[in-house]
């Protein structure tokens, strides 16, 4: 399939042009881009799909929430709501999407708010908060951010580095150059220099650039629903699971599950997926038919987001479901550089 992608390399020359122009009508002033005064931190990534931007989010958020006054600005995508709205614990991911009602939940005493308009969201959050995370915001450049944070997916790195449709790049590769900071995401967590020294040949830094590996770190599980029946005591190799993505790359979760269970069902939909009435039912009802008591139905904390809608909850409620919580790390010795970076930056206005 990767290469019959490469059927569409002329739409992803023309699209790279398009965009290319673009950037170089910011780049000269053509387009213009504002600056805040207050400290702005973006996240994003150059390919389509996950590269681990909701737990670098979370990271930077922990490191920073106990010293500053926090908000997260994300688009929201997926929800059916338009222009800024600030996001409440009552709020569901139609009303929000699912990356906020989770940052929403998951931190109390921070802001999240959604916007299409990044200038018009920070223009209303930069008053009453004294940093700003920008959730997926790299290509969204009429916003000149304070500190940039590229993520590449270690998982993803040897794919072809060609811009959609062929590819899978929202921009050139050189729009790489712009980061202040990257981030090579998803790693083993016992990645050795001469991996490091070789995905760094790969991705060519610029000088000024910093470079930084992280890798994923699951938690226990944590129930879907507040009233639902106990999982299995512990997870074992004959424990069948029924694993529920909506996704990105569902791949090192998935991994992470079959190094325990050697019975694993995936029901595996596209990111941000609107799980739908017809999608949960043939999960229920595929559980209910398996044998054995020794069986849960596992998702991630961004699809449980979305499995909290009243006729999604209905239908799962009585079921096992549990989701696996995920905690971005960066690997020693660069945990320090790396926080005192972020955090110097931060207070620089202060």
């Amino acid at each position: 399939m990767q290469y019959l992608r490469l059927l569409l390399l002329p739409f992803s020359v023309l699209y790279g042009l398009i965009i290319w122009l673009r950037n170089k009508a910011y780049d000269s002033g053509v387009f213009s881009s504002k600056k805040f005064n207050i400290p702005v931190i973006c996240i994003g990534n150059l390919a389509v799909g996950g590269a681990g931007k909701s737990p670098m989010a979370e990271y930077i958020i922990r490191l920073l929430n106990e010293r500053h006054k926090v908000a997260v600005l994300s688009r929201g995508y997926g929800r059916k709501t338009k222009g800024f709205r600030l996001v409440g614990q009552t709020d569901t991911t139609l009303e929000a999407g699912d990356e906020p009602m989770q940052f929403r939940r998951k931190f109390k005493d921070i802001t999240v708010a959604v916007s299409e308009k990044r200038v018009i969201g920070l223009n209303i959050l930069q008053k009453n908060h004294e940093v700003v995370v920008l959730d997926d915001a790299f290509q969204h450049r009429a916003v000149d951010p304070g500190l940039s944070i590229l993520l590449f997916d270690y998982t993803r790195l040897d794919e072809f580095l060609l811009m959609l449709p062929a590819g899978n790049l929202r921009e050139p590769f050189s729009g790489r150059k712009r980061a202040n900071i990257i981030v090579i995401t998803k790693t083993p967590d016992n990645l050795d220099q001469q991996e490091k020294d070789r995905i760094i040949n790969r991705l060519r830094p610029c000088n000024n650039q910093q470079v930084f590996f992280s890798y994923l770190e699951y938690g226990g599980l944590v129930p879907v629903y507040d009233v639902q029946p106990e999982a299995v005591q512990a997870l074992h190799k004959d424990t069948l699971v029924f694993l529920l993505t909506g996704i990105a790359n569902p791949y090192p979760l998935v991994e992470k599950l079959k190094n325990t269970s050697k019975n694993v069902k995936h029901y595996d939909y596209p990111d941000h997926h609107p799980f739908s009435k017809k999608n949960i039912l043939k999960l229920v009802s595929d559980f209910k038919e398996a044998s054995g008591k020794d069986k849960i139905i596992i998702t991630t904390e961004k699809d449980a987001q979305r499995l909290q809608l009243p006729e999604l909850k209905e239908l799962l409620a009585k079921q096992p479901v549990y989701y696996l919580p995920v905690m971005a790390k960066i690997h020693e010795p660069d945990v320090m550089r790396f926080n005192e970076m972020i955090e110097r930056y931060a207070t620089k206005h202060i």
